[in-house]
């Protein structure tokens, strides 16, 4: 039985996260709920609401996750890697914005 590779820093889990998102659409799915959660931040402030910050993980995961289930056909990296995950959404989300990786 092959033992799956653990990773220990960021740099060698995002060429990793890079491989699991591959389809455009499920990359396209995770631009617009990251871009959601980057808007529901100040709107929160904005409007003194609670509720948007609540909606935050739905929105953010709600998206991504329809990505990796019906296009990608894998299971999400946040299972394992959390806080690896997280951060390279944004950075993906940051990427594409800059044109280093194609959405």
């Amino acid at each position: 039985m092959a033992t799956e590779k653990k990773y220990k820093t960021f740099k060698e889990f995002y060429p990793f996260y890079l491989t699991e998102h591959q389809n455009n659409t499920s990359r396209r799915l995770h631009f617009i709920g990251t871009g959601l959660v980057i808007l529901l931040l100040p709107a929160s402030m904005l409007f003194h609401s609670a509720w948007l910050l609540l909606l935050i993980p739905f929105v953010g995961y709600g998206f991504a996750w329809v990505g990796h289930f019906f296009f990608e056909k894998n299971k999400p990296a946040t299972f394992q890697y959390p806080l690896y995950s997280l951060g390279s959404d944004f950075k993906l989300f940051f990427d594409i914005l800059a044109g280093k990786q194609k959405l």
